[in-house]
């Protein structure tokens, strides 16, 4: 199941150094232009977004969770889930373990 939290962190290397701690690898900045889809997937791997800007509704079979600027999700491997951009676009911080 994913699981969010809201940390109000939006500082890029504070956030690059909290997810190094957590042991997430492969750390990147990743930004979409408004209204942005992403179809039902799967990643292999633990995935993380981290919100610095913008927001982004991403959806599971368990329900949708809408990521403000400072929030973070993180998505076990093998979740179903889809991911949908607001109107401003968005800026977050990807990763995976």
């Amino acid at each position: 199941m994913a699981s969010v939290e809201k940390t109000g962190i939006t500082d890029k290397s504070e956030v690059f150094k909290i997810l190094r701690n957590l042991g997430y690898k492969d750390l990147y900045v990743w930004s979409d232009p408004p209204e942005t889809f992403y179809d039902w997937h799967i990643h292999p791997y633990n995935e993380v977004r981290w919100v610095l800007k913008g927001e982004i509704l991403i959806g599971t079979e368990e329900g949708s969770f809408l990521l403000k600027a400072g929030d973070k999700v993180e998505v076990p491997a093998g979740t179903r889930h889809w991911a949908k951009v607001g109107k401003n676009g968005v800026v977050y911080v990807c990763g995976s373990k």
